[in-house]
């Protein structure tokens, strides 16, 4: 089973439980980027993750965006990406881009 696959069935368990979810998902990427396309982290309504789309640089504030998806905010696109200001503020402080997608499991 690979990690993506392990990760939805973790989802779907949680959304079983009658728990929101949200699933976080690496879409694009250029220069340094600590994990690959097509990486994932899910989050529940209790603070319970699993997955990276990081290695931990952004990964506090993509689940900050997962919270307001799971609370009804509409799916967004987060970038991160090489400016100054941007990229020591989320830890990127190497460079490079990073878009992940946030949606709700529904």
């Amino acid at each position: 089973m690979s990690e993506a696959e392990r990760l939805l069935q973790e989802a779907l368990a949680w959304k079983r439980e009658g728990r929101k979810v949200a699933i976080a998902t690496v879409v694009t990427t250029w220069g340094s980027s600590p994990r690959p396309v097509g990486s994932m982290l899910v989050v529940d309504d209790r603070g319970r993750m699993a997955g990276s789309v990081s290695g931990g640089c952004i990964e506090g504030a993509v689940v900050k965006e997962a919270q307001a998806v799971m609370e009804g905010a509409p799916p967004r696109l987060l970038d991160f990406g090489v400016t100054n200001e941007q990229a020591w503020e989320v830890g990127l402080a190497c460079g490079g881009k990073v878009q992940v997608w946030v949606e709700a499991l529904s």
